[in-house]
């Protein structure tokens, strides 16, 4: 019998888990603590985590440990470097949520340029004409701009252009191979370019060295007055103190599911920011993609254990490193 030590859930109980590791007879053990999560390293046999952290610490703990399963898509919050040092496969459930991210990001972008919210609290407070400094924005003739263009950007392209935007994109690949331009794309800028022609801007990149402060004081100052910048990748895309002077101005607004930090504290300015909108990192959630995504990450983790290759591989590099501590067939 082996044990799983879960680091967190977004979601009421462990019970696809539970079920699918007691069917291969082995054990669940939920951390209710970054603290909890340590002690409980030296008993994982296997490590399943959502958005808690699992740094070089744990991992140095965790002895036996074979693997480390991600719920989601990014790894950002596991120290791959030093799993792949110890020899411990990662895996993550790619594209789990195509749907419900792009799903999410239009209806960010639409509940921020027809004035849902402040409408929604006008008929709420017992009034009826919503407070704003301006009309909903006509949707269609403006430029939504896409930054990254994997899997979520894609589709987000396709719901954009279909609500009338004229959708530009920024991608290097795009760029590279002009013919794999799908028709819903009128234009493949460079970011800036992106950025100076854009009414809304949707960020759809992995947050790495690379693209952390994607989104600074310099790229926002480039935007439009009026702007949307629309955020469901990663917190650490934008700087959010960069934000600060630009919304409390009025001449950008945004829309976020994702934060840095995250969660906001309960008296965060952005909290409460009349020119933003602000969700919890639930755009990857339905009824569909939480069973999906519980039942694919634990069904990683139990492939490894049984010395089968998961559905996905982070670490591919661990398999002929000649230090795993599993063999996968």
């Amino acid at each position: 019998m082996a044990t799983i030590v879960i680091t967190d859930i977004a979601w009421p109980s462990p019970a696809i888990e539970t079920g699918l590791a007691h069917a291969a007879r082995h054990e669940i053990l939920l951390a209710e603590s970054d603290e909890h999560l340590l002690a409980l390293a030296p008993q994982a046999d296997a490590i399943l985590t959502c958005f808690r952290r699992v740094p070089g610490e744990v991992l140095d703990a965790a002895e036996r440990c074979l693997t480390v399963a991600r719920y989601g898509v990014g790894v950002d919050n596991i120290d791959v470097a030093r799993a792949t040092d110890l020899g411990i496969l990662v895996s993550n459930v790619p594209e789990f949520c195509t749907e419900e991210v792009a799903d999410h990001t239009l209806a960010l972008t639409l509940a921020t340029l027809r004035n849902l919210v402040p409408a929604v609290d006008a008929t709420r407070g017992g009034g009826w004409m919503p407070q704003t400094q301006s009309p909903p924005r006509r949707l269609r003739g403006l430029v939504f701009g896409v930054i990254g263009f994997g899997a979520t950007g894609r589709a987000v392209a396709e719901r954009a252009a279909a609500f009338g935007f004229e959708v530009v994109v920024s991608s290097r690949a795009l760029a590279a191979e002009p013919a794999a331009v799908p028709p819903t794309v009128a234009r493949v800028l460079d970011r800036d370019d992106l950025l100076r022609v854009a009414d809304v801007v949707s960020l759809h990149v992995p947050l790495n060295a690379q693209t952390r402060h994607l989104i600074g004081a310099g790229q926002l100052a480039q935007m439009k007055d009026g702007a949307l910048l629309i955020n469901v990748g990663r917190g650490g895309l934008v700087d959010t103190e960069a934000l600060r002077p630009e919304l409390e101005s009025g001449r950008l607004r945004v829309a976020l599911d994702v934060t840095d930090p995250e969660p906001l504290p309960a008296d965060h300015w952005l909290r409460s920011s009349p020119a933003a909108i602000v969700t919890p990192h639930v755009a990857f959630a339905s009824d569909g993609s939480l069973v999906e995504l519980a039942t694919k990450a634990t069904s990683n983790a139990l492939a490894v254990l049984a010395g089968r290759r998961p559905s996905s591989i982070v670490n591919p590099e661990v398999l002929t490193s000649g230090i795993s501590r599993s063999n996968p067939q």
